[in-house]
């Protein structure tokens, strides 16, 4: 894909008040991200605060800054769960000739309060804490599913409202979502360049699953996406008339899979994490990437709305996948697992 050059003007990106989940609501979210692939959404009932945002970043911070040995002996897996260095992740193979200027943790899915997973000393501590912070993250996605279901107008017969979200249910079996913490530290431009080839903190991608949540800092700009036109948009932390909010709106994008199954009617936008114009900051921010269940397929969903619309999405090539066969793909993309494994057989 050939990507055109930055612009200045920020990307418009709706904001929706989840406090009515209702249908005029899931018509509003529905029409949003199949624009722009992504939405801002707000609302007291998402039961976030400012003080459980401010101390999961602060916890994220004190991680990122314990000992690099530390944090190696929980290296990403396969799984993709796990600490990935600086430079590891790759989200753009085919135009940067390095990794991202970024590191991340990842986290996996939580039984009964507890991580599957053996965690940092930074992080253990506050293992309850991050429990409860997925399960937010969780619950929000499980609302946003249900409305989408409910603007796509889904067969009653086949699932109705709770097509999504029965795909998406924890207590049936394991999913591939993910709570990330990432850290992109700040780089002098002489040191994030080579062969005058212009480094990225984030290459440019879709997500893989079904949704993202992204929280973000207030002083910390940098996330781009791409337009229709090709032409790259600076997406804003906190859009304009929500400032004076007791708690920020949550940026929501489509992944991959929900694309998929709605056809690209519900759009996987591509965006990137660029380094902001004069001097920048280390930039902190959080993911939620909610998946389905392993084993689910992707096959087209049985919505009014997307027969309506009778247009085969070009990416699907009428393949059927898994969720987790999806994911293992794009990880080994990412992370170049496949590329090793042929090298060391040369």
């Amino acid at each position: 894909m050939e990507y055109g050059p930055s612009n200045s003007t920020t990307a418009q990106i709706p904001v929706i008040d989840l406090s009515e989940a209702d249908a005029q609501t899931a018509d509003q979210l529905v029409k949003a991200v199949a624009e722009y692939g992504f939405v801002f959404v707000k609302g007291e009932e998402m039961d976030f605060t400012a003080q459980i945002l401010n101390d999961t970043f602060a916890l994220s911070k004190a991680f990122f800054a314990s000992p690099v040995e530390e944090k190696e002996k929980g290296g990403i897996q396969a799984n993709n769960i796990g600490w990935s260095s600086m430079h590891a992740e790759t989200l753009d193979p085919k135009n940067q000739k390095r990794g991202d200027f970024k590191e991340a943790i990842n986290i996996g899915e939580f039984v009964n309060g507890k991580a599957q997973q053996t965690l940092a000393p930074t992080l253990a501590l506050y293992e309850d804490n991050l429990g409860h912070f997925s399960v937010l993250c969780h619950r929000l996605c499980m609302k946003l599913l249900r409305l989408f279901a409910l603007g796509l107008q889904i067969d009653p017969s086949k699932g109705g409202e709770e097509y999504f979200s029965s795909r998406h249910d924890p207590n049936k079996g394991p999913s591939g979502s993910i709570l990330r913490f990432l850290h992109y530290p700040a780089v002098e431009k002489d040191k994030c360049s080579m062969d005058n080839v212009v480094d990225i903190r984030a290459g440019a991608h879709s997500d893989y699953g079904s949704l993202t949540l992204l929280f973000q800092r207030a002083s910390q700009p940098g996330l781009e996406i791409l337009t229709p036109s090709s032409i790259w948009s600076p997406v804003p932390i906190c859009p304009p008339g929500t400032e004076a909010d007791a708690f920020p709106p949550i940026l929501v994008n489509i992944g991959d899979l929900m694309h998929f199954w709605t056809n690209g009617l519900l759009k996987s936008t591509v965006h990137r994490v660029v380094f902001p114009e004069g001097e920048s900051e280390d930039r902190y921010s959080i993911a939620y990437f909610c998946h389905p269940l392993d084993k689910v397929e992707i096959e087209a969903v049985p919505s009014k709305k997307i027969k309506e619309r009778g247009k085969q999405d070009e990416r699907q090539n009428g393949i059927t996948i898994t969720a987790e066969g999806y994911l293992k793909k794009r990880l080994a993309e990412t992370y170049g697992w496949g590329r090793r494994q042929d090298a060391a057989q040369d």
